[in-house]
């Protein structure tokens, strides 16, 4: 008789998109199914991106059909699923779980609200950011005010709430639950106890009695349901299991699960990821914390503002005819780039990009995007250069990333796993090695995300022991080692960059250029 296949199933809802992805029992991928969705933007209220439930779920149900019927899986051999997604969105219910209201991750409608409660409670953003490791800034608080004065009839009949991740686990399972990681990111979540803070919302004149319990990630939550089964072929016997926030889930899936262990994704925007094992609050309010997927783990957590945004808008501003060459010769265009940019000698010749700074969480926002300190040498200022240089400032982001946390927590990584589309590239990943001095390991599987939410369905199901055990699945791409003569040069460049940072985010604060993006109440 042939052997069962036990397939673990991940359940992705990206901003962008919503995949469904299998993986085997050894973390090799087995099948994927992506649909994009859209977030409603509602005119009459400027920032507005919401969380259209309805056409979502449907958009989830045929996913999970197609991969089903077009791999020819038996439903019963998934053993499990587990969820994650964009953090910060979050959906509100009523008493009966009927879906009220949902806000997507960028929703940006409370800036009223942001900058009401900073100009009434000038110290109450820092008090919060103490317990909940948050600030005004991306936290659900000023959108919940939002709707209490905009949307008072939802607002009366909310009795539940939780993150779009537990919503998927409330439409596979029918409960209503949340767990730490991407709770975490809400500002209303008390970072060391592990569960929801109901004096938060009190102190901002919120509701204090929607929070739904607490999960772990990889505790299973239930079965999928009857009706469940039905939409989408699954089978009632496969266990449905709690997961997470899609960086927390990252690093699980490329194996970053201890203290002092850091990863690295570079994707629209990169995300650096220290772990630690208490949560590191900054007296200062420079950078995020959040729980980790891990019990009893924490992240310090720092955000470069869309670094892998500007690489693409650099390739569809000015690379159209190397995009036709790369098709003509069988590659991508950025490893056809990579190839021209790696004869660009470091610091691109004294030329600077500025797409961001070192995150100061308290206060985000980022000058005016520039090249600078170039000049009309075509031999030495090309399309090579303007690219490298992009790589540098990404790189020179994380440093002072990697700089502050270790400010912070006394601690700092030797080595770090990079994953997301700009893994991909060699050329970024060894300017990464040699800008951070540290090694460099790029896992075989880019999906990071989606195997961490794997790996927790198969610990909730059974199929695993533990997240140790899952380690052992995680295979390694390639390692680069830093260069550390480059990495010596890199600290002078980055001192200067810094400087100069500075000098341009005072000319974009005077009024004089605009600012690549500010976050509402920041000053």
């Amino acid at each position: 008789m042939e052997e069962r296949r036990e397939y673990l199933l991940a359940l992705d809802g990206g901003t962008g998109s919503f995949r469904a992805i299998l993986f085997q029992k050894d973390g090799v991928q087995k099948a994927i199914e992506q649909i994009e969705w859209e977030h409603p933007v509602y005119d009459e209220y400027p920032g507005s991106v919401g969380f259209d439930f309805e056409k979502n779920w449907e958009i989830i149900q045929r996913c999970i059909r197609n991969l089903i019927e077009k791999n020819n899986i038996a439903p019963e051999d998934i053993k499990g699923i587990s969820t994650d997604s964009m953090r910060e969105g979050f959906i509100l219910y009523d008493e009966n779980q009927k879906e009220l209201i949902g806000f997507s991750n960028i929703d940006a409608r409370a800036k009223e609200e942001v900058i009401s409660l900073k100009r009434e409670h000038p110290t109450l953003e820092m008090e919060i950011y103490l317990e909940t490791g948050e600030t005004f800034a991306l936290s659900a608080v000023p959108r919940l005010l939002w709707v209490q004065k905009n949307k008072p009839d939802l607002y009366q009949k909310a009795k539940y709430m939780n993150m779009i991740n537990d919503w998927i686990v409330f439409k596979l399972t029918g409960k209503i639950v949340s767990e730490p990681s991407n709770s975490s990111t809400s500002g209303l979540f008390d970072l060391a106890k592990r569960e929801w803070l109901p004096e938060v919302a009190k102190k901002c004149g919120l509701k204090d009695d929607i929070f739904p319990p607490v999960y772990e990630s990889g505790v299973p939550v239930g079965n999928v349901s009857a009706e469940t089964a039905r939409q989408t072929g699954l089978s009632e016997s496969t266990i449905v299991v709690c997961g997470g926030g899609d960086s927390q889930l990252g690093c699980i899936g490329v194996g970053s699960i201890k203290p002092n262990q850091a990863a690295l994704f570079g994707g629209s925007f990169w995300q650096y990821e220290f772990n630690t094992d208490k949560p590191y609050v900054d007296d200062r309010g420079r950078i995020r914390v959040n729980c980790h997927s891990v019990p009893s783990v924490w992240q310090q957590e720092a955000i470069a503002w869309s670094s892998g945004l500007v690489m693409r808008w650099f390739r569809d501003a000015f690379l159209d005819l190397d995009v036709e060459l790369a098709k003509q010769l069988g590659t991508s265009v950025y490893a056809l780039m990579d190839q021209k940019a790696k004869e660009i000698p470091i610091g691109c010749y004294g030329m600077h990009s500025i797409f961001a700074d070192v995150m100061n969480f308290r206060n985000l926002k980022h000058a005016s995007p520039t090249f600078t300190n170039f000049s009309i040498d075509p031999l030495k200022f090309n399309k090579a250069t303007f690219y490298k240089s992009i790589m540098e400032n990404a790189g020179l982001i994380t440093l002072g990333h990697l700089k502050m946390v270790e400010e912070i927590t006394g601690n700092k990584p030797d080595e770090i796993f990079f994953a997301g589309g700009s893994a991909y590239s060699e050329l970024w990943s060894q300017t990464i090695a040699d800008i951070l001095g540290i090694r460099v390991i790029t896992p075989k599987e880019k999906e990071a995300t989606a195997l961490g939410a794997a790996f927790l369905a198969g610990i909730g199901s059974g199929v695993y022991d533990n997240l140790e055990e899952t380690t052992q699945y995680v295979q390694i791409d390639k390692v680069y080692e830093p260069d550390m003569d480059n990495h010596r040069k890199y600290l002078e460049i980055f001192n200067d960059w810094q400087v100069l940072y500075k000098e341009l985010l005072n000319i974009s604060d005077k009024g004089l250029t605009d600012y690549m993006w500010i976050a509402p109440g920041s000053e």
